[in-house]
């Protein structure tokens, strides 16, 4: 629940940066009051097991998060997995680190089998962090998430994490 400050502001001054590739956010969302029911929840989601959540942190700055949702086990063994990182944090290998942490996690202590995640069809940044740690394209979604105002077209990954491969450094 500390996180609730630097967190808003971590999100208001990259409100602009990230409004293409989220939802349409109240303004609420930008200030801590508004991130702390959202951290309680997220907090209460880890407790059952059914997301987890971290932020990347560089320089003692929020420089981006990184979530597990919609963890299901028995015979899926499945996650959803979704990021974002700073516009003034682009390019230095932060969510490549961090989606490779948490894909170790997932399958080592958590007991996953296969992570998934979607990205804008333009998402290219995204799409390469993916093809980095392993992931692979497995089709188009039409209309999958509402995005900006607009339901649109993604393209869905996935990674078999028991495959034995080793994402490039």
């Amino acid at each position: 629940m500390a996180d609730a400050a630097p967190l808003a502001q971590a999100y208001a001054r990259n409100r602009s940066y990230l409004q293409p590739w989220e939802p349409v956010r109240p303004d609420s969302f930008f200030t801590a009051d508004g991130q702390q029911p959202l951290l309680a929840a997220a907090i209460a989601e880890a407790a059952s097991g059914r997301s987890f959540h971290w932020l990347m942190v560089e320089d003692g700055d929020i420089a981006g998060r990184i979530s597990l949702n919609d963890v299901v086990r028995g015979a899926f063994r499945n996650a959803h997995v979704g990021y974002w990182v700073a516009a003034d944090r682009q390019g230095k290998g932060l969510a490549t680190a961090a989606l490779n942490m948490v894909a170790e996690l997932a399958r080592d202590t958590l007991g996953l089998h296969r992570l998934q995640a979607g990205t804008l069809t333009s998402n290219l940044g995204s799409q390469a962090v993916l093809s980095r740690n392993g992931f692979t394209p497995i089709g188009l979604a039409e209309k999958y998430l509402r995005i900006n105002g607009e339901w649109q077209d993604h393209l869905l990954f996935q990674r078999i994490l028991d495959s034995g491969h080793t994402p490039a450094p």
